[in-house]
């Protein structure tokens, strides 16, 4: 390994030199991997990117599949806010390259975005596959080699240790860029099995743990029965924060057989998640009319209901059908279901009581992984001296709406600057602070 000075045995690491240039191992092809590849081949190193699956970004690809949503164009400080207690780690790497920048990214890659109602970001025909097939062969361009169906297995001594096709591979490298991914969606290559190697070597992480997941509540057998799969729309979510503050969205989410998940559901799961862990259930309010106000449900309800059934009388009175009105089926009593005034308050903010959160393995991303301790400020590990971690390993997390795959874009820059700078290929890395340049890189 290159030690800490840019100069490996025998080797002088002088631009211009003659020298053989750095070697640098990539270890991980998802989007992390590859901006520290792009970040380090246009530094001047040697660059070979090993992934355990048959071609790279497979979940990168798979999470674009319905709608590749890029980034956001919430403003700056609103923004960073997503990233909960981890957003004094993550803003020095958004500050690099934020939102604008990585639109501007986009577009140099010869690939068009334009702006949802949402605020979100969407490259033009909303999928990964034009972009990812853009992005290669620029890196194929640059000399990036590519080495598939390696899976890492840790170390020899100084070498990786990869099973490969054709058997136990050692590459020696000058530095290492770990981009491993967290524990969700692991038949796509993120399974986590990176934690082990680095206690080995001392690096400890915090459990990776579901994050952007969905929860069971534990239904009825009809109702799960009858309405799995269904949308609840136009729905508005309430949930209090660590400080008790209720916070509310409004947006949809599905039922699913065993409880719910969903866009909504994401964009709470951390505080439901860790809710649950600390005491067991976690409960949310759901307004299932947020449109009309309390008194304005209560006096239409009150009109006499006739030969009508409930389900009738509420779709008529109340504007709710299908799931709407079996949910409150499912969760009140027949007490309140035949009182309009106990019935009004509850269609507004409707009780729901989570259980457990879904195993990591379904969820979107997960939280855990290296803590930002065991780092220093170019994402090089400190026990191990020329390895660098980026991407979903770090200990972050972040809701959807493209704020999660901001910053496993800005992570893979900072870990490739990172790299380069230790290999004496660039200045040193920015500390935090010192620069005037804004997160959306103006």
């Amino acid at each position: 390994m290159r030690s800490a000075g840019g100069q490996a045995a025998g080797q002088e690491a002088v631009p211009g030199s003659g020298a053989a240039p750095a070697r640098v191992a990539i270890v991980g092809g998802g989007p992390a991997g590859l901006m520290a590849a792009e970040t380090l081949a246009q530094a001047g190193a040697a660059v070979d990117v090993y992934d355990a699956m048959p071609s790279v970004g497979r979940k990168f690809l798979l999470a674009g599949k319905g709608g590749l949503n890029i980034t956001h164009s919430e403003p700056e400080q609103a923004f960073l806010a997503r990233y909960g207690e981890a957003a004094v780690h993550v803003e020095p790497m958004l500050r690099a390259m934020g939102s604008s920048a990585l639109v501007d990214w986009v577009h140099a890659l010869g690939i068009e975005t334009f702006v949802g109602s949402s605020g979100r970001v969407f490259p033009a025909g909303m999928k990964a596959a034009p972009l990812l097939r853009a992005w290669l062969h620029r890196l194929r361009a640059a000399g990036v080699r590519f080495h598939m169906r390696h899976r890492w297995r840790g170390w020899s001594d100084e070498e990786l240790v990869f099973d490969a096709p054709d058997g136990e591979a050692l590459v020696s490298a000058d530095a290492v860029v770990l981009a491993l991914g967290g524990a969700s969606w692991p038949r796509l290559g993120s399974d986590g099995a990176w934690v082990p190697l680095l206690e080995a070597r001392g690096v400890h992480s915090a459990p990776l743990r579901p994050s952007n997941c969905g929860f069971d509540v534990g239904w009825s057998a009809h109702f799960a029965g009858r309405f799995a799969g269904h949308p609840l729309k136009s729905v508005e979510l309430a949930c209090p924060d660590p400080a008790g503050q209720a916070q509310r969205r409004r947006g949809e989410f599905i039922v699913t057989s065993t409880g719910i998940e969903g866009s909504l559901v994401y964009a709470f799961s951390a505080m439901l998640r860790d809710r649950i862990e600390a005491s067991g259930s976690a409960v949310l309010h759901l307004d299932l009319a947020p449109d009309r106000s309390e008194e304005r449900l209560r006096e239409a309800l009150s009109r006499p209901r006739g030969g009508r059934s409930l389900s009738n009388h509420l779709r008529v009175r109340a504007g709710l059908e299908g799931v709407k009105a079996a949910l409150l089926r499912e969760l009140l009593d027949e007490g309140t279901l035949g009182d309009p005034d106990r019935l009004a308050p509850a269609i507004k903010r409707l009780p729901l009581r989570l259980v457990a959160a879904r195993p990591v393995a379904e969820a979107i991303s997960s939280a855990g992984g290296v803590p930002f301790a065991e780092l220093d400020a170019g994402l090089m590990l400190r026990r191990l001296p020329g390895v660098f971690c980026a991407g979903e390993m770090l200990d972050w997390e972040a809701p959807t709406g493209g704020y999660l795959i901001t910053a496993v874009f800005a992570s893979g820059l900072a870990a490739g600057r990172g790299a380069a700078a230790w290999l004496g290929l660039a200045p040193e890395i920015e500390q935090p602070g010192t620069s005037g340049a804004s997160r959306r890189g103006e």
